[in-house]
């Protein structure tokens, strides 16, 4: 990468990437201005475009990375997609747990769809940078997306088979992330990683056990941070 004044960075990805975090007080989804794109603004040279979409998946971001992407003409973008991607429709599954269900998109679209995406950004010569899942709470998602009702805790369960499958079903998203970069050779900053040096890593998740809060907002911003300063210091400013 050129030595130069100012870079362009854009960060491209779902709620995560966009800082939505659930608001216990008015029981909604609000937008954290303090989110990790905002953190990260404050310490590089040169704006940070914040492309994140609440409720979108890799297929949404390939579809509209010309509009959303291409067109900003940034120096760097940094890649984070897979936790609607790997979900389901909860509320079908809740009401007929014996029938076959697919997530929002398979884990092969998911690994061809992402090899696709840095394979345009490189072409438009973009550094791609992959970032991987920050990992939910198996407990507090389920209680989530069973809206704590007995019978759909049940249906769910009988489906599931174990909690914990909600939590390895998430993690095989963000292997294929890392998978994809070694591969590729792509740059890629292990978020998920720092999370889980923490035993009580709950402690960084909203209520929903999914979405980072404010302390896991800025745990990602520290962790990017703490990347581009060992690897790419020339971005910060001094």
């Amino acid at each position: 990468m050129k030595i130069k004044d100012n870079y362009v960075f854009l960060a491209y990805g779902d709620s995560i990437t966009k800082g939505i975090i659930y608001d216990d007080e008015k029981s909604k989804y609000a937008i954290l201005k303090e989110n990790f794109t905002s953190i990260i603004e404050n310490k590089i040279k040169g704006p940070v475009y914040n492309a994140g979409k609440f409720g979108s998946t890799i297929i949404r971001g390939a579809r509209k990375m010309y509009n959303d992407v291409i067109k900003k003409s940034p120096d760097i973008v940094l890649i984070e997609f897979g936790g609607n991607d790997c979900d389901y429709n909860w509320n079908d599954i809740a009401k007929n747990p014996d029938m076959e269900y697919k997530p929002n998109t398979d884990i092969i679209t998911f690994r061809e769809t992402l090899l696709a995406m840095i394979d345009t950004l490189k072409s438009n010569h973009i550094l791609p940078v992959l970032m991987t899942l920050p990992p939910l709470d198996p407990l507090k998602y389920f209680k989530w997306i069973s809206k704590e009702d007995n019978t759909n805790e049940m249906n769910i369960l009988h489906w599931l088979g174990t909690k914990e499958t909600l939590f390895n079903w998430h993690n095989s998203y963000s292997k294929t992330i890392t998978q994809v970069a070694i591969e590729t050779n792509t740059v890629l900053i292990d978020v998920r990683s720092e999370f889980l040096k923490y035993n009580n890593y709950s402690k960084f998740l909203c209520r929903d056990g999914i979405h980072p809060n404010i302390e896991g907002q800025s745990l990602i911003a520290n962790t990017i941070l703490n990347f581009i300063k060992e690897n790419y210091n020339f971005l910060l400013q001094k």
